[in-house]
């Protein structure tokens, strides 16, 4: 992979771009040859940060909303007003077009429709609704999916649940990981079908997998949770794979950052690098709000 430029920091925008907009900015990237690599985001600061660098979309992931809601590991959790409320913070302070990972649409087919509900008034631009069978049940210790009807019941609700047809619906499945190739291709043939936007595939460690899926492929593919040699863009881009995931080491990082501050100070030590105090006023949008405050309190 080739290192990309980052782009001059940009202010926040007085009025951050409609959903509608970035839901545009979003099928663009789906529509186009290229494949992009989305920011893992869970804030406004760490999606402003994203847009910043240039990344084209974001994703709010469940398992990065976990920690940073509840300092808890992905289990479910977390619940759907959170969730949602998170996904809103982030799209009210940027224009980054952000898919939001909805897990198994938090219960049936009738939770999805209101998962999208939520998400969708929240802002995303795309959301995910997964096969896995979730929470985990009791005493099974082994990932399992629910039935390929559940599966197409949940993405039938979840396209329906939808007021913009703007918004993105992805099917999202790990058949590659608990299933094999073969129910991979039956799962994604079931998804295209019934008229989603992109089916995102999890589970996948070779080539030759997102071959054998590209041959069946009539929509765009999404990736996830791939092994940092299978994330060649030229390669996944050639195979109908518009966005793929790098992972979610952001979070990881600020954690890291964090400590290392706290037990400095604790330590009376010199501090690690820090953001400057200019830096921390672009990033709060601090000008916006000064002249805010010249206009409406002085």
């Amino acid at each position: 992979m080739t290192a990309q430029t980052p782009a001059a920091p940009v202010a926040p925008a007085a009025r951050p771009a409609s959903a509608a907009a970035r839901r545009e900015r979003l099928r663009a990237i789906l529509a186009g040859g290229a494949c992009v690599h989305p920011a893992s985001t869970w804030d406004p600061i760490s999606a402003r940060i994203a847009q910043e660098a240039g990344f084209e979309c974001g994703m709010l992931a469940g398992s990065v909303a976990s920690l940073a809601v509840l300092g808890a590991p992905d289990l479910i959790l977390l619940t759907l007003s959170e969730f949602a409320e998170t996904a809103r913070r982030i799209s009210r302070a940027c224009d980054l077009p952000v898919i939001a990972d909805a897990d198994h649409g938090y219960g049936n087919a009738l939770n999805a429709w209101r998962a999208v509900e939520e998400l969708e008034s929240a802002g995303v631009a795309g959301l995910t609704i997964e096969d896995t069978e979730l929470p985990r049940p009791f005493a099974q210790a082994a990932t399992t999916l629910v039935s390929r009807a559940e599966a197409a019941g949940k993405a039938k609700a979840a396209l329906a649940a939808r007021s913009d047809p703007g918004l993105c619906v992805f099917g999202r499945t790990g058949a590659l990981a608990v299933g094999g190739l073969e129910e991979a291709v039956e799962r994604l043939k079931a998804f295209q079908d019934l008229g989603v936007d992109g089916v995102f595939l999890t589970g996948a460690t070779r080539r030759a997998e997102i071959e054998a899926l590209a041959k069946v492929a009539r929509t765009p593919l999404l990736l996830g949770g791939a092994p940092k040699d299978l994330l060649d863009r030229a390669f996944l881009a050639a195979h109908g794979v518009r966005v793929a995931l790098q992972g979610h080491q952001p979070i990881a990082a600020a954690a890291a950052a964090i400590e290392a501050t706290m037990r400095a100070l604790r330590a009376g030590e010199d501090l690690p690098p820090l953001a400057s105090a200019p830096r921390m006023e672009a990033l709060s949008a601090g000008a916006l709000w000064r002249a805010r405050t010249q206009d409406f309190l002085e």
